[in-house]
């Protein structure tokens, strides 16, 4: 008996974060869902505060590079995916002079100052090749040898988590103790793009001119006659998206069919008129639902930072299922 209630009472624990280069909260997100508590938040960009302050009632605190360890509560794990910068010193192995003035080095600062339990970090796959591994290297020769953590990474597919997007992401774990620690598997739950689609028409804007329908199938004609496989992309709604990146091709690379629309009036300055493919974008809401994102998530900026925004954000089920991960892990080392 006495078993059984020390059980439930580590299931019960609750384990709080901070949540660094925080976006627009999708790894918070992630992690609330488990049961943790967010204690603070970090991030630099005006227009991701401003989509995080509507949806979480609070303005993160902002450039970490100017918050001191005393300024940031204690807490057990910490969170962030911080930009892949280049490291002009990789390769020398001199620990924290390698990282200095990369924004990797202020997570690590705040690993060595405060020394959570644990933390997460993500972050793209080329992370792992970048500056031939040298990069990567030196990182998690930081995270080991000069902080202490034991370390865990792999990348995972948001695909495999039940998002209709293809999506390679390294994530690295570590904990301060020598806990057993699992990555999770693919849950197996299949999304297609038909699943995530606006069922009612859209605003004329996410449609593309003919003007410019013509100028990228010119671009990928003069792509594919230098044998590259540059260019736009019309996908079946039977498939997934391709990754959603910042800008550019992250929306040209994931068009669609969409007949429903029945006012072909221009809402946007454009040249030429809408085209009578019915070929669009996907829109916003639709790039949140991709990485996992409720419909009662808000969306208060414009449509151009919106993409920046879902771009650069996490893919929630996949972080969701690496801190049921950790959770385990913390409460089997109680």
């Amino acid at each position: 008996m006495n078993k059984d209630i020390s059980t439930i009472n580590k299931q019960l624990k609750e384990y709080t974060f901070i949540d660094l280069f925080a976006g627009i909260g999708g790894t918070r997100i992630g992690f609330e869902k488990n049961g943790y508590r967010c204690v603070f938040s970090s991030e630099f960009d005006k227009n991701a505060c401003r989509t995080y302050e509507a949806n979480f009632g609070e303005i993160p605190f902002g450039d970490i590079t100017k918050i001191s360890s005393d300024e940031i509560p204690d807490f057990d794990i910490l969170l962030g995916g911080f930009p892949c910068q280049a490291f002009s010193m990789a390769g020398q192995r001199g620990g924290f002079n390698d990282i200095r003035g990369t924004m990797f080095f202020e997570i690590a600062r705040i690993l060595k100052e405060k020394s959570p339990k644990a933390f997460l970090l993500e972050n793209v796959k080329g992370l792992l090749s970048h500056d031939k591994s040298k990069t990567f290297n030196i990182i998690i020769e930081t995270l080991k040898k000069d902080l202490g953590y034991k370390i865990f990474y792999k990348i995972l597919n948001s695909k495999d988590f039940g998002l209709a997007q293809n999506r390679e992401r390294i994530y690295i774990v570590g904990f301060k103790n020598d806990v057993k620690f699992v990555f999770p598997k693919s849950n197996n739950r299949k999304k297609y793009l038909k699943d995530i689609l606006e069922k009612n028409e859209v605003s004329s804007k996410y449609y593309l001119s003919d003007t410019y329908i013509n100028t990228l199938k010119k671009h990928k004609k003069r792509h594919a006659e230098k044998g590259n496989g540059f260019g736009y992309e019309i996908l079946s709604v039977d498939g997934i998206a391709n990754t959603l990146m910042v800008g550019g091709m992250g929306r040209e690379r994931n068009l669609i069919y969409d007949n429903k629309l029945t006012d072909f009036t221009p809402k946007t300055n454009i040249k030429g008129k809408i085209n009578s493919e019915f070929i669009r974008c996907l829109t916003p809401r639709e790039w949140a639902r991709l990485q996992g994102f409720d419909d009662s998530f808000k969306i208060p900026v414009s449509d151009t930072q919106a993409y920046k925004q879902f771009g650069n954000t996490v893919s929630i089920p996949v972080v969701s299922a690496i801190a049921k991960q950790i959770l385990k892990a913390l409460n089997n080392d109680q």
